[in-house]
């Protein structure tokens, strides 16, 4: 065994002789250092301001500034913050019946019971509990919804119950305000997150068909179960109700909530008078785009295409049919659904409009007084 290690040790180092005092075909051997590469002089970059100089660094110590004390808030509005569990018929894979349960939030209006949330909280739900900050659970015995706005309001029976929140103007608001989102995050119980104001104003399409407006865009985590908590100010009051979360990959702090502003008023309605009363022209829409333009030969580049006309309807009364394209309201450009919807919703039931529209090759005007548009069927 010992020569024939030390035969191999031998053969190797032949083998590296050799191999020291040939080249291989395609291989180089050096051992040079690799040369420097200096760079090529460029002229010296003159100054931007000679006479600049540099801000000096602060001397106040961040802890001494004033912090916002969350604490005070929340301990303020959780009481009147409740827990929504839903249970929902749905069919099942094999074509049988399933339930499936819900969480969501609400918030106390009125202290004799009545309480806000979100209309996807409670859709289509055979059985709505409440479950209050305290641990008193209720059924909701009455439920008004406005899939539109995406609002809903129940109502329980219960005594002692906590008192109503009170509601901010959001029209007051600011980007940067601070605000904290309260709800039943993940079904886990009632908790708090904190952020800012990121952006007011907000139109986002929920559905398609369906677009909610004038929210309010915070970087206040909102996850699965807030869905119509409030969302508060510094003062404790409901500025918002938070509805909606973009969930996409690389996104993050893009949460929504539907602004005091435009849900009180709605609010209002479905307690006073049950459903909300809108006007209405009474069309399909579709906003005009190049496929559209080249498939009916349009001769307008922008606009919403009349799809269809509901018989008896304000529209149809004016004289405007399918296959017009509406440009403008009242002196307002109409460039797409959303605009239309937003201007008609700015009247009020029997305001009449002057709405612009071309028919083939030929712009037209007509006068429109606007209905109240139909009640949601009672069941």
């Amino acid at each position: 065994m010992g020569r024939t290690k030390y035969f191999l040790l031998f053969s190797i180092v032949i083998a590296l002789v050799a191999l020291a005092g040939c080249n291989l075909p395609g291989l180089e051997f050096s051992t040079r250092t690799p040369e420097v590469q200096v760079p090529t002089p460029t002229a010296t970059p003159p100054p931007i301001n000679p006479d600049f100089t540099a801000p000096a660094l602060s001397t106040v110590s961040p802890s001494s500034a004033a912090l916002p004390d969350f604490v005070a808030v929340i301990e303020q509005v959780e009481p009147s913050v409740v827990a929504i569990n839903t249970k929902v018929p749905a069919l099942s894979l094999f074509g049988g019946t399933i339930t499936q349960e819900g969480a969501g939030s609400g918030w106390i209006l009125d202290s004799g019971g009545l309480i806000v949330t979100n209309n996807h909280v409670v859709e289509g739900a055979n059985s709505i509990s409440v479950t209050l900050f305290d641990g008193r659970n209720f059924s909701a015995d009455t439920v008004r919804t406005d899939p539109v706005s995406d609002l809903a309001v129940l109502k329980i029976n219960g005594q002692s119950l906590p008192p109503a929140l009170k509601v901010g103007d959001s029209s007051k608001l600011k980007r940067g305000n601070l605000v904290v989102a309260i709800g039943n995050s993940l079904g886990q119980g009632i908790g708090a997150t904190n952020g800012i104001i990121s952006a007011m104003g907000v139109s986002v399409e929920v559905d398609q068909g369906q677009t909610l407006y004038d929210l309010i865009q915070t970087n206040a985590a909102i996850n699965p179960g807030n869905s119509g908590g409030p969302l508060v100010n510094m003062a404790g009051e409901v500025v918002g109700i938070t509805s909606i979360k973009v969930a996409q990959v690389g996104v993050e702090g893009m949460g929504y909530a539907i602004s005091s502003k435009v849900a009180i008023p709605i609010i209002n309605e479905l307690v006073t008078n049950g459903y909300v009363t809108r006007p209405w022209l009474g069309v399909g829409l579709y906003t005009v785009d190049r496929t559209v333009i080249l498939r009916y030969k349009l001769a307008v580049d922008k606009g919403v295409l009349v799809t269809e006309i509901v018989s008896g309807a304000p529209a149809d009364v004016a004289g405007i049919k399918a296959g017009d394209v509406i440009t403008s309201i009242d002196g307002k450009d109409v460039a797409s659904q959303d605009d239309l919807v937003q201007i008609i919703r700015s009247h009020k039931v029997g305001d009449s409009v002057i709405v612009v529209y071309w028919r083939g090759s030929s712009q037209n005007s007509t006068s429109v007084r606007l209905a109240q548009a139909p009640p949601p069927s009672s069941s």
